[in-house]
């Protein structure tokens, strides 16, 4: 597992034993796992245990916002 970023009670992760699609794990109060890229070209929320809306709209905006550098983190991860 890698904290790749923190930011606002966030923590996104990427597993390193972890499979396609591109995607991280976001931990707060809850966890959700978050795809890097869908078939609109933006961040996907695939699904979520314990996080309350906003905390889930915080996830998929920080994600947004850092995907380049997630994805290429990813990379760096998975080849």
């Amino acid at each position: 597992m890698a904290t790749i970023l923190r930011a606002g009670g966030l923590r996104v992760i990427i597993f390193v034993d972890d499979h396609e699609p591109a995607h991280v794990h976001v931990f707060g109060d809850g966890h959700a796992k978050i795809n890097l890229v869908s078939s609109t070209g933006e961040p996907e929320l695939v699904w979520s245990a314990g996080m309350s809306r906003v905390e889930r709209l915080r996830a998929l905006s920080l994600v947004s916002e850092h995907r380049d550098l997630l994805l290429a983190r990813w990379e760096e991860i998975h080849g």
